[in-house]
């Protein structure tokens, strides 16, 4: 029987070939060489291989750094393999009509920056834990925003963004009289 990894694999290969919208789980599974009901055993639908794609990222990300910088970046360079297919994954999320996949979007979002929180021993609670977040949340998708359309090799203009940003966030908080990891 095929594993998620698999069929998480196969949609992607399949995908970097022609484009995330074009891909059917029947080919799939033909890829992979099981039945659709193999598939269904782990996605209920092809969306949820998304979900798995960016589960993946979180792993990854959760591999030992501690630093704002490399967990984000140890983030994207997992989805990296396939950005554009990642891409396409986030505008079909996106497409007007389909609340039901824009809205356990935010929640994926949420999910990814509360690891990214614990990751980096964010230990700020009450209303510092809301500015916190709110401040990760932003920095994320602003730099996975960037990310999303950043050909340059390595996506070193990605990096550099990312640096910057933590660079002002940094020289705020000194002006603010502000401690603390940033």
């Amino acid at each position: 029987m095929a594993t998620r990894d698999d069929i998480i694999d196969a949609a992607l290969a399949l995908a970097d070939a022609s484009h995330w919208e074009r891909i059917r789980l029947h080919e799939v599974a033909a890829r992979v060489g099981c039945s659709l009901d193999d598939i269904r055993t782990h996605f209920r639908e092809k969306e949820e291989i998304i979900n798995a794609w960016f589960d993946r990222a979180d792993q990854a990300m959760l591999g030992g750094q501690t630093s704002i910088y490399a967990l984000i970046m140890a983030w994207l360079d997992a989805l990296a393999p396939y950005h554009r297919v990642t891409r396409e994954m986030v505008f079909t999320r996106l497409e007007p009509g389909h609340l039901h996949h824009q809205l356990p979007s935010v929640l994926r979002i949420s999910r990814t920056v509360q690891w990214l929180r614990e990751a980096a021993g964010r230990d700020h609670a009450f209303t510092a834990r809301a500015l916190d977040e709110t401040a990760c949340t932003a920095l994320c998708v602003g730099t996975f925003a960037h990310w999303l359309y950043d050909e340059s090799p390595g996506q070193q203009a990605t990096r550099d963004r990312l640096a910057g940003a933590l660079d002002a966030a940094a020289r705020a908080r000194s002006l603010l009289g502000l401690h603390g990891r940033s």
